[in-house]
């Protein structure tokens, strides 16, 4: 909205030219976001305390996280609100892939709110079913993945990008939309899973953002495109702000959700972030690069996975506690140490990445 009215004016006085360029729009979403996410955040965690929408703390867990029990939820609220506030300020609102993303974000948070709130309302109760929950990421991913694999436009549509490699294309045919719901719906659980201890997942995400703002750039942009061998997805660029915004938002809210937190994300923040990061991920063609990127996601949800697994089958535990940050946790490193350790682990993988672009 900004974006627009702010470049009409471009003929009057030249100056406003500059907010027809991405970046410059992209640094604006960042420090909108940024800035809605850090001073809204005192009020929310007030009303949150106010109507008890507390978290509930597991027994079985690690016992200093017991003292968490009674910290304010559903932060996540503010999380999406202040993405999606600086998008509509500074994205191109006549881009079809901005809506597409905007949909994906509060359609997930939408998910998550009601598992939220369910929970809120009874100390006893477990949220929204696991199957209802389930049911419902897979039909708004099948539809995205459905828009998507019939877009006219879109000359790969049904393509899968492997990095590394100089356009080496798989054209996966009518499959590619399973394997996009499959994409989605396993991005806005693994960050999900991911979101156990103070700050650890918001931190990841904006890592993830950051990486993910510069290949959507170069995906978007025809000469970058040609010069690094990837492909050249016209209007993809225009991403680049919303992925500014979800960087800015990130690190607003971390300022609270960092050790020890005043106020958790919750599922509607989990949830609508990592199914967001699936959506952009398909959208750009960068699924594999998803699973780099987002590694650390990736070994929290199979850590999971082969637990459940080798306790059902073998009766015996992997790990003493998944997913895998617990499992330091319990074997005495401090909170702090593993959030920043897996921090670290994800700039890592962000910069591979990143490499992943230069090594074709």
């Amino acid at each position: 909205m900004l974006y627009k009215l702010f470049y009409s004016f471009h003929d009057v006085f030249s100056p406003f030219n500059v907010f027809r360029y991405i970046t410059v729009r992209t640094t604006l979403a960042v420090v909108t976001a940024l800035f809605l996410s850090f001073l809204l955040a005192p009020w929310l965690i007030r009303t949150m305390r106010k109507f008890s929408f507390t978290q509930q703390v597991r027994d079985d867990g690690p016992k200093a996280h017991l003292e968490k029990a009674g910290t304010p939820t559903m932060g996540g609220v503010l999380i999406l609100f202040s993405i999606i506030a600086s998008v509509l300020m500074w994205g191109d609102l006549t881009n079809k892939y901005i809506w597409i993303m905007v949909v994906a974000t509060l359609g997930f948070g939408l998910i998550g709110f009601i598992d939220d709130y369910l929970k809120a309302l009874s100390q006893s109760s477990k949220g929204l079913r696991a199957w209802y929950k389930f049911a419902a990421q897979i039909t708004l991913a099948l539809v995205i993945g459905v828009l998507l694999y019939f877009d006219p436009e879109d000359a790969y549509a049904s393509v899968l990008s492997i990095p590394f490699f100089k356009k080496w294309l798989v054209d996966m045919g009518w499959f590619y939309i399973p394997f996009s719901v499959l994409v989605i719906v396993g991005s806005s659980n693994a960050v999900n899973l991911t979101d156990g201890i103070d700050g650890l997942a918001i931190g990841l995400v904006g890592i993830a953002a950051l990486a993910n703002g510069a290949l959507v750039y170069i995906s978007g942009h025809a000469g970058f495109a040609r010069y690094l061998q990837v492909l050249y997805l016209p209007g993809t660029e225009e991403l680049t702000v919303f992925c500014g915004a979800m960087f800015g938002a990130s690190l607003g809210f971390l300022w609270y959700n960092s050790y020890p937190a005043e106020i958790f994300m919750g599922d509607v923040g989990s949830l609508g972030l990592g199914g967001s990061l699936g959506t952009l991920a398909v959208i750009t063609k960068h699924e594999i690069v998803l699973a780099v990127v987002g590694g650390v996601f990736v070994v929290e949800t199979f850590s999971v996975i082969l637990q459940v697994a080798s306790y059902k089958f073998r009766g015996k535990r992997i790990f003493k506690m998944a997913p895998l940050h617990h499992h330091f946790e319990l074997k005495g490193w401090p909170e702090s140490k593993v959030i920043v350790r897996f921090w670290i682990m994800g700039i890592i993988l962000a910069l591979l990445s990143l490499a992943t672009l230069k090594l074709r």
